[in-house]
């Protein structure tokens, strides 16, 4: 990965942490246990599978 490459990919990472963190509970963020589990879930709901999609389409793009 190149380094502007990975500038924008920390400056999209920033923008979606801020996303998810909107929608976490404060009981969710109490201790770094919970943070972790709660990134868990939010990557497996809704990250996960946008990149999975994603991914397919590019597959199905070059067949």
């Amino acid at each position: 990965m190149t380094p502007e490459e990975e500038k924008e990919l920390t400056e999209h990472i920033n923008a979606i942490a801020q996303i998810l963190y909107r929608q976490a509970k404060p009981e969710q963020i109490e201790t770094l246990a919970k943070i972790e589990e709660t990134v868990r879930e939010q990557i497996l709901e809704h990250i996960s599978p946008k990149i999975g999609i994603f991914l397919a389409k590019k597959e199905q793009e070059q067949m």
